[in-house]
């Protein structure tokens, strides 16, 4: 085997390891689970924290949604940051305590949530739940969290799910189904092996103490990832709790979608850039086994990328064998892409057959080659402040 041959395989054999991660992740999860037993116990008292930065539209239903599932000694703190409309006035009359923030130097969820937890910190709760302020709760979805993570003392993550509005074109749905993909199939695969999950934003909720000493005030676009992996490091990794649901909605305008992606996928990337190797380094060190599972999952990319790079791969290297004859590369991206044609058919047969058809997962491909612009900004200009996406009608 030629030196030039085994460089060429160092691309497919690395791309190949996010590709495995995933595959396991849905074929752990795809069998059928027993519906886990409400912990026993008295149920610890909860202060809901919802940061809210202009959301008039949406926030006097989303407080209603809590105070539906509080129980006696709770609360719902609104945390109104630098908001321009009448978030603040309209969330007290909805019946929640409200705080506001104004500090336009200093702008990200992750400052609203410090001065949130500053402000309880006068009469401190035994849980903290974190709902997004668009976001609704599911049925008993805040006394399954408050249970379990009084039960556990850890953070735990409900399954946050967001679906396509009424109507909504083929991108959009296909979003929807890579979003159950990533939130619902990879979690509960790692939660079946006993491993801990990423933090996905809302629907999670922390011993106070543990949040308390979390470093919370950053602008960073992706606070919810960053929390989760300190958490893990801390000896605190949070725990998957599917039962407990969350959901909400993509926007609808243009502005708004694009907006919250390249939030979300910008922010992905530059966490596997700045964070993976460090992560993955500290895991082997320590013998972390739960560390270096949330850091092979954090190095699975957004699937439209992923997708993209496997299949460029398997051209680039076909494209050689043929010019040159090395094999070996080519074995290793055809594989990749077998594999990851395998976890994206199983995955859509365990969690997609009702959001998407198969007609429109074949063009699925489509939908990942609209995105290049996206990564492409990546390199040139990547997003690190954080932005509010535009919600609907506002």
């Amino acid at each position: 085997m030629s030196a030039v041959s085994v460089l060429l395989a160092i691309v497919p054999a690395l791309l190949l390891v996010p590709v495995l991660v995933l595959l396991v992740q849905i074929l752990v999860a795809l069998p059928p689970r027993r519906r886990r037993r409400v912990p026993a116990g008295a149920r610890p008292r909860v202060a809901v924290l919802v940061p809210a930065h202009d959301e008039a539209l949406g926030i006097a239903a989303t407080v209603d949604g809590i105070r539906a599932q509080l129980a006696a000694g709770d609360r719902v703190v609104v945390v109104a940051d630098n908001c321009s409309d009448d978030t603040a006035a309209l969330a007290v009359a909805a019946g929640a305590e409200v705080v506001v923030r104004d500090d336009r130097q200093r702008r990200g969820k992750g400052y609203a949530l410090d001065f949130g937890m500053r402000y309880l910190e006068a009469a401190p709760p035994e849980v903290v739940a974190i709902v997004d302020a668009d976001c609704r709760l599911g049925d008993g979805a805040l006394d399954r969290l408050a249970r379990s993570c009084g039960a556990s003392g850890r953070p735990v993550q409900a399954l946050y799910l967001m679906h396509a509005p009424d109507g909504a074109g083929l991108k959009t749905r296909i979003a929807e189904f890579a979003w159950a993909l990533k939130n619902r199939m990879r979690p509960l695969g790692f939660a079946r092996l006993g491993l801990p999950c990423q933090l996905m934003g809302s629907g999670m909720a922390f011993p106070w103490a543990t949040l308390r000493a979390a470093e919370l005030a950053s602008g960073h676009i992706v606070e919810d990832l960053k929390l989760g992996l300190d958490l893990t490091r801390a000896g605190r990794p949070p725990l998957f709790v599917p039962e407990a649901r969350v959901h909400s909605e993509f926007p609808r305008s243009t502005d708004g979608l694009r907006s919250q992606r390249t939030r979300w996928e910008h922010g992905h990337l530059a966490m596997i850039v700045d964070e993976a190797p460090r992560l993955l380094r500290s895991a082997f060190a320590c013998r972390d086994l739960r560390l270096a599972a949330l850091a092979f999952d954090l190095c699975v990319p957004p699937l439209a990328l992923l997708t993209l790079a496997v299949v460029a791969v398997f051209a680039l290297t076909g494209a050689l064998a043929v010019a040159s004859g090395p094999l070996l590369p080519l074995a290793l991206a055809g594989l990749a892409c077998a594999l990851l044609g395998a976890a994206v058919l199983l995955g859509w047969l365990g969690c997609g057959r009702h959001i998407v058809s198969f007609a429109d997962l074949v063009r699925a491909p489509l939908y990942a080659l609209s995105k290049i612009p996206l990564y492409l900004r990546f390199l040139v200009h990547r997003q690190v402040d954080w932005v509010r996406s535009r919600r609907d009608a506002s």
